[in-house]
């Protein structure tokens, strides 16, 4: 999968990804440190890379407002070993999904529920 770690998650994981065989790039390896979301958004899209973040809900709103988008992987604020332990749990269950990961994810996002569930839902522009 190709993958965009934000910022307020540890570079480690993009490397780590990468470790797995995806393309995971994190801002402080990329030259993008301090960008603003919709500019992470925009190259995202241009780039066709899932946003993964704890940054949910400024994100959310932004890619609710795109007709399409790659997909966000919406992470609660955790620590770094339970954060890396969701993210292969999204990684795990996207490819249970039946199809490519990343054509799962196309204008979806998804969240982990009060149990630590991944929840896979709908989220674009209306027409």
């Amino acid at each position: 999968m190709r993958l965009f770690i934000d910022e307020c998650l540890s570079p480690t994981f993009a490397r780590q990804l990468a470790e797995l065989g995806h393309d995971a790039i994190h801002p402080l390896h990329g030259g993008r440190r301090g960008q603003l979301d919709h500019t992470v958004k925009d190259a995202c899209i241009a780039e066709d890379r899932v946003i993964v973040t704890e940054n949910v809900g400024d994100f959310k709103a932004l890619l609710g407002k795109e007709p399409i988008h790659p997909g966000l992987i919406a992470l609660p604020q955790t620590g770094r070993v339970q954060g890396w332990a969701l993210i292969l749990a999204a990684l795990a269950f996207l490819e249970r999904q039946g199809r490519d990961p990343m054509d799962a994810l196309v204008n979806h996002c998804l969240e982990f529920d009060e149990t630590g569930k991944p929840r896979l839902h709908p989220l674009f522009a209306p027409d």
